[in-house]
């Protein structure tokens, strides 16, 4: 399959095949696989012809980094795909999400659901238990100012939620609240590695 858009860090992806893995590979990666779960794009270097991924296991210390070849992918899904699905097929999170949808869609930001929420909604695999964060990401294309990010902030944190929020920008993610709180450098996530920035979009 040719995918759709680029393919960014939290996309989900289908086809991961057995002969893709290590011959080391864990027993519980490839009962993932033989179950036809997605697995998640993840940030590293590789080359054009591979995506690096992570494979979810059914406790959250689970997680296996490899690569599947990007001719492989059969179904691409991304975070925003997931950020007005139907909520009557979720009765135990449609508060909680309906809570955020009614911030976040206010704003002028494409945004969607990773980690467990995501896996969650896009697979209708029960992955979320009562300790999970809802993780959020906000594609930030232009520069988010402080006081705004501040503002959002504070909305999301008046819903009580366990939140973890991580904004996209165009050099790679950083995290809501360190963005909004912090007066020196920020901690920017790169496909290369982790780096501190005085800011993110530059």
């Amino acid at each position: 399959m040719q995918t759709e858009t680029p393919l960014q860090a939290h996309d989900l992806l289908w086809g991961m095949r057995y002969d893709f893995l290590d011959s080391n590979a864990p027993v519980w990666v490839k009962a993932a696989i033989a179950q036809e779960q997605p697995v998640v794009v993840r940030r590293a270097t590789t080359n054009s012809t591979v995506v690096a991924v992570g494979i979810r296991g059914t406790a959250r210390h689970l997680r296996y980094a490899t690569q599947m070849p990007v001719s492989a992918i059969t179904k691409q899904l991304k975070p925003e795909a997931l950020s007005n699905v139907d909520l009557d097929r979720f009765p135990y999170l449609m508060n909680q999400l309906r809570m955020i949808q009614n911030i976040l869609n206010q704003k002028r930001w494409t945004w969607g659901y990773t980690g467990s929420v995501g896996f969650e909604l896009a697979t209708g695999i029960q992955t979320v238990t009562e300790n999970s964060d809802i993780d959020l990401l906000i594609r930030t294309e232009e520069f988010l100012a402080k006081d705004e990010a501040k503002q959002l902030l504070q909305q999301l944190e008046q819903t009580e939620l366990k939140l973890d929020v991580q904004l996209q920008t165009p050099k790679g993610g950083v995290a809501l609240k360190e963005w909004a709180s912090s007066t020196g450098k920020v901690l920017l996530k790169r496909n290369d590695g982790a780096v501190l920035v005085n800011n993110p979009w530059l």
